[in-house]
């Protein structure tokens, strides 16, 4: 069974997969969402879960540098209470501190150019995210 990680967003929603052992993530693709009018791609979600047999959540958890949460970190604590009620899986929330930054770093150093990691940015946080939590729970 494979673990699905997710970086969420206000406005997008980067997903991973792990692998069927779950040793590696991989990106899989970015939904759109409307936080504000009350869009979570839950259907979207839903038909991966299904696609990917999923058993599980990881979502980063942006947690402030000095360790306290924030408005995000709040939402990221009811979007995973939003899928526990939907899916009734076990989700946790991992430290996500920098992953987004480190994605960023990465594509830059792979000569991407602006546009296209503006495109794959999120899936690619939604990696390290999940990779992180696998590489934890492998341990």
């Amino acid at each position: 069974m494979r673990v699905m990680g997710l970086d969420v967003g206000s406005k997008t929603i980067g997903v991973a997969i792990s692998d069927a052992l779950g040793w590696t993530a991989q990106g899989i693709e970015t939904i759109s969402i409307n936080e504000s009018g009350g869009e979570f791609g839950i259907e979207r979600i839903r038909e991966l879960v299904k696609t990917h047999q999923v058993t599980e959540f990881v979502i980063g958890y942006p947690k402030n540098m000095n360790n306290t949460i924030g408005p995000r970190g709040e939402a990221s604590e009811r979007y995973a209470e939003l899928l526990k009620e939907e899916f009734n899986f076990p989700v946790k929330l991992w430290d996500e501190r920098l992953t987004t930054m480190a994605a960023e770093r990465t594509l830059i150093e792979a000569d991407v150019s602006r546009k296209k990691r503006k495109a794959v940015i999120d899936k690619m946080a939604a990696v390290m995210i999940l990779q992180g939590f696998l590489d934890l729970k492998n341990r």
